[in-house]
């Protein structure tokens, strides 16, 4: 087995094949997770779970979810911020004595630079600022330089200020330095490759080295301009296999396992000198009914399938709390989020909706699904008590990438996957789960409405009029209202939310694990 031997000198970090150290070094945390879906680690590029954390712990934002409430935004790099009556005009004065790692200050043309940057690149993650009316041909207007500490910006409707707000706090809007990055960039790529292998940011830490599928090494950040981490270096192993991640914890090599199944999270729990943490993700998982299949149309259907879902026994028994029951698109612990669980199992009373529909003979439909034992454990239980009421499902396994694929073409019957907001703002998920006004295969949204092909022009409607809405407590219950109908009425069945469960050494203090992960924090972390 490859061993992970960190040695800290002032030279830096070398990593061995030798014999396992009882401990790892005092200063340094080492992460052990499977790190291969990073792509880039450029904030205007980066679209991946992994990239997301690592960004999230080198840059700083103009505005940061809240740590105790995320849906709270707090200013990280801004100070404070003036927001226009019409709502379209947001002027931010900067933090005095930010800097960033290379020992620039920040300045406002760092914020310009980076938010235009984004919208000129446009790479996956640039439709979330894109939402406020930025485009390649207008957003040097939209975003200015106005101060000696200020930045102003113009959005293009009137939307909710929040939702401007939460769109600048999302990663893309993650603040570069502009003399560092302009001094890398190549054929007019505004520094695009030299950031994906490198850090340009004023966050606790700096990016000293990545590979590919291998390591990422995080070191702190000599100018942070707050408290600094007590971490001097974060560590993180690639190991895919849960089982040698628990071995690693349970000899000392790691201080932290992130991917651990319910046998290896069992058997961690039954060692003294180690734990397990929990923490509530943001990312629902549902079954979802193509409706370019003219046999999953019917809303009986839709409504039996309800009751045909082993809820407490998926989430308790089956998978030992990696989900809990949640029966809404926007996730438990954010301002909004429809916490009802009207469904459980119950198989007479979807035979006999089936029924009065003329459906007491049933379905048969092929159900794509993940090929990983999480989700393939979960089918197999739909499978089973969907059979009860003779709705046959063929299950059909693929990768990851097989099955995302399929779905943005449509080319499913039934789907079992999950749906985590791109930023903290309501509409995120509301736009994904409530609104399809294009419903043409030539027309392809990243919503799982248009993906499943309902189209729904009233309750689009209702969605827009939400995003617009500027008094919070009635936009909260607008998307309150929509939540409702598409629990109910929708060929989309929401089950779950996630639930990270991340077993680390009892010595390990301080770790934060937020909903999604650019709320992943080190900075915090102290080792007993």
């Amino acid at each position: 087995m490859k061993i992970l031997k960190a040695v800290v000198a002032a030279a830096g970090v070398m990593l061995m094949t030798q014999s396992a150290l009882a401990d790892t070094p005092p200063r340094t945390l080492v992460v052990a997770k499977s790190i291969d879906d990073i792509v880039s680690l450029d904030p205007a590029q980066a679209f991946e779970f992994t990239g997301g954390e690592i960004l999230a712990n080198v840059y700083d934002r103009m505005m940061r979810y809240g740590l105790e409430e995320p849906s709270k935004l707090t200013g990280e790099l801004a100070e404070s911020w003036k927001i226009s009556p019409d709502g379209k005009t947001i002027a931010f004065t900067l933090r005095p004595g930010a800097k960033f790692a290379s020992g620039n200050l920040v300045r406002p043309e760092d914020v310009v630079f980076t938010y235009q940057r984004v919208i000129k690149l446009n790479k996956a993650p640039a439709f979330i600022l894109g939402q406020l009316g930025w485009k390649a041909d207008n957003v040097e207007q939209l975003v200015r330089k106005t101060g000696e500490r200020e930045v102003t910006v113009t959005v293009t409707e009137e939307y909710a200020p929040s939702f401007v707000l939460n769109a600048l706090a999302a990663r893309p809007a993650s603040i570069v330095d502009e003399v560092e990055v302009s001094k890398n960039q190549k054929d007019g790529d505004l520094g695009n490759a030299w950031l994906s292998r490198n850090s340009a940011g004023s966050g606790p830490f700096r990016l000293r080295t990545y590979r590919a599928n291998d390591t990422v090494v995080l070191e702190a950040n000599p100018n942070y301009s707050r408290a600094a981490p007590a971490m001097q270096q974060i560590i993180f192993r690639h190991v895919p296999e849960p089982a040698t991640q628990r071995i690693m914890l349970e000899q000392g090599d790691i201080d932290i396992a992130r991917d651990l199944g319910p046998d290896q999270i069992k058997a961690v729990r039954a060692k003294q000198d180690l734990k397990v943490a929990e923490f509530p993700l943001a990312a629902v998982h549902f079954v979802s009914l193509n409706q370019k299949q003219e046999k999953l149309r019917n809303p009986a259907l839709w409504e039996a399938i309800r009751y045909l879902v082993d809820y407490e026994g998926i989430a308790g028994k089956l998978l030992n709390g990696q989900m809990k029951v949640h029966q809404a698109y926007w996730p438990t612990g954010f301002p909004g989020a429809l916490t009802d669980t009207p469904f459980k199992l119950d198989v007479a009373k979807a035979k006999e909706i089936l029924a009065k529909a003329g459906l007491q003979d049933g379905v048969s439909a092929d159900m794509d699904v993940i090929n990983l034992p999480m989700f393939m454990d979960v089918a197999q239980s739909l499978q089973e008590t969907m059979g009860q009421a003779n709705i046959k499902l063929n299950l059909v396994p693929g990768t990851g990438s097989q099955v995302i694929s399929k779905y943005r073409a449509r080319g499913h019957q039934v789907m079992l996957l999950y749906w985590g907001p791109d930023f903290m703002d309501t509409h995120s998920n509301a736009k994904a789960f409530s609104y399809n006004v294009d419903n043409a295969d030539g027309a392809p949204q990243s919503t799982t409405t248009w993906r499943n092909a309902w189209l729904i022009p009233e309750l689009s409607e209702k969605t827009r009029a939400a995003l617009l809405e500027k008094d919070t407590a009635k936009r909260e219950q607008m998307y309150l209202e929509l939540q409702r109908v598409v629990q109910k009425e929708s060929p989309i069945i929401i089950m779950f939310q996630g639930q990270a469960q991340v077993a680390m050494r009892d010595k390990v203090k301080g770790y934060f694990h937020g909903p999604v992960n650019d709320m992943i924090f080190y900075r915090g972390v102290t080792k007993d």
